[in-house]
């Protein structure tokens, strides 16, 4: 089925301290993001991107220092999807850092319950408390749930935005120790690597989705680092054995042919340490297949 899909861009990389990752939305633009898409026949209105502050090497600091720009920003977001769901469109945000899931989560959500799928190399289940780093990006399923900063929990509408028994994660192979006791805890369906290597990733597609079978919408937040670094190395967070190229793209087709699929962000590009923009045009390649091309 066609869709009208609403492209938005997020440049954001307060969340953590790298830099780069703000040029994302426009590695994706440059790949062909867009023609693709409207050669697959759905109508794509490219809405630009989201208002970021500029982060200047003054300003230079703790990712933990940048909650109220993340905020500003991940407002904006939420008003977008929020948006776009009511209009019955297909909100697909490109970031930019795994913290702009606060906001696309949250807007996407707003209106009715709404399955998560967190495909990822990191559980992103941290708080202020337990995380080594501090940086935000990987704080966002937890903030999503209800636990972390005030600031950023309550953004949109408060509480939590998504309900634990209502997310299912895949890919995850690099997780803090503390979070990791967090994340036995919560209730999360997780399938980690060893869970994809043991059962492939047929299963494991089928499974999720049978998680969710009860909701009408189902949001798709893709790191692209779940992906092996061999295949995406223009990420600032690189995890070795990682999802293979078919691995992701299979995963994608399942869960097109689904129908469950109703709004996605694809986040964690950085061109400055990609190879030939071989990174980004996996991502829109991937983009594509979950919404809706396929071999035959």
């Amino acid at each position: 089925m066609n869709k009208d899909v609403k492209i938005i861009g997020v440049p954001m990389d307060f969340g953590q301290l790298r830099r780069g990752l703000d040029m994302g939305p426009a590695a994706a633009r440059y790949t062909g993001l867009v023609s693709a898409l409207r050669t697959l026949g759905h109508h794509v209105e490219d809405l630009g991107d989201v208002r970021v502050p500029v982060r200047t090497p003054v300003e230079e600091g703790e990712a933990s220092d940048y909650i109220e720009q993340i905020r500003g920003v991940c407002e904006q977001v939420y008003d977008q999807g929020r948006t776009a769901t009511r209009e019955n469109a297909f909100p697909l945000f490109i970031g930019g850092d795994h913290s702009i899931a606060i906001g696309t989560v949250g807007g996407v959500s707003h209106d009715r319950p709404t399955g998560l799928i967190w495909i990822d190399a990191h559980a992103d289940f941290n708080t202020p408390v337990t995380s080594p780093s501090g940086n935000i990006h990987g704080m966002p399923l937890a903030v999503l749930t209800g636990d972390g900063d005030d600031r950023l929990v309550n953004l949109g509408r408060p509480g939590a935005k998504v309900d634990l028994e209502n997310i299912v994660m895949i890919g995850i192979r690099d997780v803090d120790r503390l979070e990791r006791e967090r994340l036995k805890k919560s209730g999360i369906t997780v399938y980690t690597m060893s869970d994809i290597d043991e059962q492939g990733m047929s299963t494991i597609a089928k499974k999720a989705l049978m998680k969710l079978i009860h909701l009408k919408r189902v949001h798709l937040s893709l790191d692209i680092d779940a992906l092996d670094p061999v295949e995406a190395p223009g990420v600032g967070t690189p995890v070795p054995g990682g999802l293979t190229f078919r691995e992701a793209h299979l995963f994608m087709e399942i869960l097109s042919d689904s129908g469950k699929l109703t709004s996605m962000d694809l986040v964690e590009i950085n061109p400055i340490l990609d190879q030939a923009n071989k990174t980004a045009k996996l991502a829109v390649d991937l983009i594509v297949s979950a919404l809706g091309k396929s071999i035959l």
